[in-house]
């Protein structure tokens, strides 16, 4: 929104979302390998930023990356956004799973191709174990392209990471573009 304090943005989000429950900072994984890969990123990433109960603050760069799991796929584009949210861990959960319906996601199978994959990595500081939900991310350590970008992203807050531990820096406050691609093996 041009020319409006982004402070006062912030207070605007708090107080709307006060009955609702104090906002929580997510870390949220998207990917793509099926059609124009990173149009479906910045896509997925427009329809969050329409929930009400969602505030994008940052997003790491796209990074390509080689599947995992079914390996006769083509490459994906991964990148993670930090995000402000007033929703329960199962909420949130369901919204990104209809924003994954929306934009053509069909589960074929597991760790197939996909138009768009949404995944709560982080949900606030503490665990969540649910039969639909495990946070953090039960993939986290074994996908390096998340590890990067949630350090890029940086944890910032003044308890450790309960992924990734002491040292990050704080991050630029803000919604942000996609930047630009790279290659991770």
């Amino acid at each position: 929104m041009v020319g409006r304090d982004k402070g006062a943005e912030r207070q605007k989000f708090r107080a709307r979302n006060l009955l609702r429950g104090s906002p929580a900072v997510v870390y949220i994984g998207l990917g793509s390998n099926l059609g124009d890969r990173e149009e479906m990123i910045n896509k997925a990433l427009g329809l969050l930023a329409q929930v009400e109960e969602i505030r994008i603050l940052k997003v790491s760069r796209v990074l390509e990356t080689k599947p995992v799991g079914y390996l006769q796929q083509p490459k994906f584009l991964n990148a993670v956004a930090k995000a402000e949210v007033s929703l329960g861990p199962l909420v949130l959960l369901d919204k990104l799973l209809a924003v994954e319906r929306r934009l053509g996601r069909v589960r074929e199978k597991r760790w197939g191709p996909r138009t768009i994959d949404l995944d709560i990595l982080i949900y606030g500081n503490r665990p969540y174990n649910h039969p639909r939900l495990k946070i953090p991310h039960p993939e986290i350590h074994n996908r390096p392209f998340i590890l990067e970008a949630l350090k890029e992203l940086s944890w910032g807050g003044s308890s450790p990471s309960p992924v990734l531990g002491e040292g990050g820096r704080r991050p630029d406050e803000g919604p942000h573009p996609l930047p630009r691609r790279e290659r991770v093996r």
